[in-house]
């Protein structure tokens, strides 16, 4: 969850940013440019002032050529020390001084435009924003007036290198500042996923342990939001029900097999008092002692079925490979005498934990299975293999197999194929596997064999479950 939720709040957070910092940006650049146009105008207004009393001379006006030499002067240094062009140019558009000498009126562009803006007394427009990656030139043009009249105009063509590395040097201390405060945005975001999604992720931990059959589970207490913290206590309760039910349901089924287990002795007892009285043989007494002994059977089933689901598992670092070998040497007389082959192979070395009694009755039964409907002639093969963190048991057998409907359902309680009905049997026992490697963390699952039985695959961690 953490994974969509943080991309989601890392988004929003950088669109605030980029919505903050692209307008900061934009005003960082315009205040260097204006900055640079107000100095040029006070630059302009001054070469004005110097301006206004000179006058086109021949050379006998002594006092307009002093000033005219003056403004050269000022117009030179000026250019020298600041790399800037400038001049003051006639209305016609002669020079009157210029730095460099020889710089004239450009005849296009924005130099011309700003002249002729200055022609007609006011001072030019601000230029057009010059950014970072251009290396264009700021033109700003002033009028020179004297009695009313605009006799001459101040141009000064000024370099923006230093404007734009300014500006370039202001925009990096705004992406320093929006990636200092995106790290810190993600910090933030992930400690309040965090804060937010831990009771979810203890709330998800312990529904898969319920899940899995381990019932004592629950959340504990945790921080996070109010709403989450009363979850948690509302899960707690409902699975402190759900297990007190499924206790009850445990213990009945427990006590009523125990229970029933008496008078149905005394029934089968009974009934062989009976047939003593009965003549040898007798069809009818023959099929009533065989269902008593079935029900018999039955109950002694449930009962396994309730301490299986109710007893802790006694996990041990088992030899599984070895544990086979002993299940397979003590099924091969009964497979003998049925004609069949009991066959081991694969891993002999292969470790798992697991409850050694639980892992042998499991195998029992599934050899047991696997025997009942495999034909006399045929083979029956159980396989110990590692399957990286797990050991498998894998019996395959040559029987008539399941279809896929009956694959989907076998392994449910009292559940047996309609066609192996007359095949003795309380459909529990594969019940009863399944609580009995579920309560050590190991599974049980079923497939076809081809080209016909069943493959049914017994699995068991290979390192401690909560360690």
């Amino acid at each position: 969850m953490r994974t969509r939720l943080l991309p989601l709040l890392i988004f929003l957070l950088a669109l605030v940013l980029v919505a903050f910092g692209f307008p900061l940006a934009l005003s960082v650049a315009h205040a260097q440019q204006q900055r640079v146009v107000v100095d040029r105008i006070d630059d302009t207004a001054r070469f004005a002032a110097l301006a206004q009393f000179v006058t086109a001379t021949d050379g006998n006006d002594t006092n307009s050529a002093e000033r005219l030499t003056t403004l050269e002067e000022e117009l030179t240094r000026y250019s020298t020390l600041y790399g800037i062009r400038a001049g003051v140019f006639f209305r016609n558009g002669t020079a009157m001084a210029s730095a460099p000498t020889g710089w004239t009126v450009p005849a296009k562009g924005e130099g011309h435009m700003a002249f002729h803006e200055a022609l007609a007394g006011r001072r030019s427009h601000d230029p057009a924003q010059v950014w970072p990656w251009q290396r264009g030139r700021l033109v700003v043009a002033s009028p020179v007036v004297r009695e009313g009249d605009v006799i001459a105009v101040v141009v000064t063509d000024s370099p923006t290198g230093s404007m734009r590395s300014d500006t370039l040097h202001g925009w990096l201390l705004i992406a320093a500042g929006e990636l200092a405060a995106m790290l810190l945005a993600v910090g933030a975001a992930f400690r309040l996923t965090g804060w937010v999604l831990r009771p979810v992720r203890v709330l998800d931990a312990v529904t898969h342990d319920i899940a899995t059959g381990r019932m004592k589970s629950r959340v504990a207490a945790a921080g996070g939001p109010p709403e989450l913290r009363r979850l948690a206590h509302s899960f707690n309760e409902m699975a402190d029900n759900v297990e007190e039910v499924l206790e009850q349901q445990r213990a009945f089924v427990a006590d009523a097999s125990h229970q029933l287990r008496n008078p149905l002795s005394a029934l089968l007892l009974r009934i062989e008092l009976l047939a003593l009285e009965l003549p040898e043989g007798n069809e009818e007494i023959a099929s009533v002692r065989t269902e008593g002994k079935r029900l018999a059977q039955v109950l002694d089933d449930l009962l396994g079925l309730a301490l299986a689901e109710h007893a802790a598992a006694d996990l041990q670092l088992t030899d599984v490979g070895a544990l086979v070998g002993e299940r397979v040497a003590a099924w091969r007389p009964l497979a003998e005498d049925k004609g069949v082959r009991l066959i081991a192979d694969g891993s002999a070395a292969a470790t798992g934990w697991a409850d050694p009694v639980a892992l042998s009755s499991a195998l029992d039964a599934v050899i047991d299975n696997a025997l009942k409907f495999t034909p006399e002639g045929e083979d029956v093969r159980v396989t110990v293999a590692v399957d990286g963190p797990r050991a498998t048991v894998t019996v395959t057998d040559r029987g008539p197999g399941l279809t896929d409907e009956e694959l989907g359902r076998i392994g449910d309680r009292f559940w047996r194929a309609g066609r192996h009905q007359n095949i003795k049997g309380s459909g529990l026992g594969l019940s009863i596997s399944r609580a009995l490697l579920a309560a050590g963390g190991g599974t049980i699952a079923y497939a076809h064999h081809d080209p016909h039985g069943l493959r049914v695959t017994v699995t068991v961690p290979r390192t401690q479950p909560g360690a």
